[in-house]
């Protein structure tokens, strides 16, 4: 009986803790800079892989004279709000035009991945 009350209070605090814990901010997005191709009739241009926490993401965007023509995923971490999230991102790119587009609720990180290599890509049009 006598170590039966120690074991349940330490039992009770390491419950607590664990329950109480917290995991940290995510670290610092990697960012690895593809070769640029060389241009083509329809040009497509891929993006830098964005490392997150999730997984790895990055897209291609196609070109036609100076539009925005396609946005192609090329890696996506594979989870439902990323799968809802692609078609989404890739509808406000088409009508923007640009990388400056919303986040989608529910898949933040992905959604600023998903900028991040698509500013990649326009940056380095041919």
């Amino acid at each position: 009986m006598h170590r039966a009350i120690p074991a349940m209070l330490l039992s009770a605090t390491g419950f607590v803790v664990v329950w109480q814990f917290e995991p940290s901010a995510a670290l610092a997005p990697l960012t690895i800079t593809p070769p640029v191709p060389a241009a083509s009739a329809a040009d497509t241009v891929p993006g830098s892989v964005e490392i997150t926490w999730r997984g790895a993401v990055q897209v291609a965007v196609v070109f036609t004279e100076d539009r925005i023509a396609d946005v192609r995923v090329l890696q996506a971490p594979d989870s439902a709000p990323t799968r809802m999230a692609l078609p989404i991102l890739r509808e406000e790119v088409l009508r923007a035009q640009s990388a400056d587009i919303d986040t989608v609720s529910g898949a933040t990180i992905t959604s600023e991945a998903y900028s991040r290599s698509l500013q990649f890509a326009l940056d380095h049009k041919p």
